[in-house]
């Protein structure tokens, strides 16, 4: 049996949120995860309105009743959001879940009375479930460099870039990787299970920011592990913690975000809604990465590059394949995606050098790309057999040891690498504006790929080594 990425990590993320009923949206289709029986909507008047729409609705609605209906947790909060119990988010199992979506329904018509949006499903937020990374860690050979490798130049406290990066947190010996020795932030939380086997994810914000460092070695980076549950978040907490983020450390210079969903919609996702318009308010540039669905659908926050008023608010990242020219396999696209950077199986620090980590893998590789594709793309090379694609099967998972680095594929780290050469453009030619050197740095980009049949723009740092694919009726 072909391995079930989607329904895999579905499992692994609900088992992370055990007290959250999650189902699968929309109606079974596998684009994205929602909490079961909560619908979210912004504070007062609309709340009101989407409350007593629903209530009003469902007396109708078989077997739901109007005392289904209520709030719950807090009245207020930074990101102005109410989440709304619809229904008992216990009943039926995770294909959908029909009192959402008939909720959903019930608010089409006050939508067109208003203009805009009144409700939303509460989406998982994460850097797992079709969105970062395109595959596991693997382990690189002794005395591997890191790809990119180091860019020339020296870190300068006084003149340093500031980056903040949310995600997973820093691992406990990352200091001993150089490039890591003056970064700050949130240490990662249960490295590794009882057994002693590196958790899954876990090392995620440290392979990012050594990437950030290496393509840009003077930046004051600050890792906040807003995701470490398993990389993943309720919708209507993450505008919260995002808001918490800026307040702790300050509004940075670029914000590095490798995470995200889809929703289904063009039109933003409404849990962060209100720190999107904070974010357009100030100097900072957001880069987001835009996600592994191998998909044209927006994926949030990334998708708000293409949006008015945040066209130079937002960068969207996508990702390359390993020779640079067409887009990953995994890689999402389409308008919204405004630049492209190396995704595929880059170099950068998971554990420190410390101690050497066993690694057991979760995901089984596929016999051919699950997107289409004809090179040696991340769905089948390496191969490798994985615990939740073997449950109840004769398969015996793989497990490796990684002592430092290791090479990792995604729109996840190809973000990183976008966000460290508009740091590095910033250094060159004296900018403080962040927003004024993305701009600079686009313009003055002469780099194109090919995604889908369209040339878009290809941010290659200069000391990024491509890595070989073979081409047997390659798709691109």
């Amino acid at each position: 049996m072909a391995p079930q990425r989607f329904r895999e990590q579905y499992d692994q993320i609900q088992r992370s949120m055990p007290d959250v009923p999650l189902a699968i949206g929309p109606d079974d289709a596998g684009e994205f995860l929602y909490e079961k029986g909560v619908v979210l909507a912004r504070d007062g008047e609309e709340a009101r309105l989407v409350e007593d729409t629903v209530r009003q609705h469902f007396t109708t609605f078989a077997g739901l009743t109007a005392d289904h209906v209520r709030r719950t947790g807090p009245e207020t909060n930074r990101s102005g959001i109410t989440r709304i119990q619809v229904a008992d988010p216990g009943q039926g199992d995770g294909s959908g879940d029909p009192a959402v979506a008939g909720a959903l329904r019930a608010l089409r018509e006050p939508e067109g009375r208003t203009g805009r949006r009144l409700v939303s499903r509460n989406h998982v937020v994460s850097i797992a479930v079709n969105a970062c990374p395109g595959d596991e860690p693997v382990p690189v050979e002794a005395g591997a460099q890191p790809n990119p490798a180091v860019a020339d130049g020296a870190y300068a406290p006084d003149g340093a870039v500031g980056v903040l990066v949310i995600d997973t947190g820093l691992m406990n010996d990352y200091r001993s990787y150089p490039l890591l020795a003056h970064t700050r932030g949130d240490a990662q939380v249960e490295e590794c299970g009882e057994d002693g086997i590196l958790r899954q994810y876990c090392g995620h914000g440290t392979f990012i920011a050594g990437l950030v460092a290496a393509v840009a070695p003077n930046t004051d980076i600050t890792v906040r592990g807003t995701l470490n549950d398993a990389g993943a978040i309720l919708e209507s907490e993450f505008g919260e913690k995002l808001f918490e983020a800026v307040d702790q450390d300050g509004w940075p210079d670029i914000l590095s975000l490798s995470a995200g969903t889809s929703n289904g919609r063009t039109d933003g996702l409404l849990g962060v809604d209100a720190f999107m318009r904070e974010l357009r308010q100030q100097r900072t540039l957001l880069v987001a990465c835009a996600g592994n669905n191998s998909s044209a659908s927006p994926f949030w926050p990334a998708a708000y590059a293409g949006l008015p008023g945040f066209e130079n608010a937002v960068l969207s990242v996508g990702a390359l394949r390993g020779d640079g020219e067409f887009g990953a396999c995994f890689s999402n696209h389409g308008a919204w995606v405004k630049a492209y950077a190396p995704g595929e199986r880059l170099t950068s620090a998971l554990t420190g050098f410390d101690t050497p980590v066993p690694y057991v893998y979760q995901h089984s590789t596929y016999e051919a790309c699950r997107y289409g594709f004809g090179y040696a793309c991340t769905c089948r090379h390496p191969r490798h057999t994985g615990v939740l694609s073997e449950e109840g099967g004769s398969g015996k998972p793989d497990q490796v040891m990684f002592e430092g680095l290791a090479q990792w594929s995604g729109t996840s780290f190809a973000t990183p690498v976008a966000v460290g050469m508009v740091a590095a453009h910033m250094t060159a030619r004296a900018e403080t504006a962040p927003r004024a050197a993305r701009q600079q740095l686009m313009d003055a980009n002469s780099e194109l790929a090919e995604v889908r049949g369209a040339t878009v723009p290809a941010l290659i740092p200069a000391t990024w080594r491509p890595t070989p694919v073979a081409l047997p009726s390659a798709r691109t």
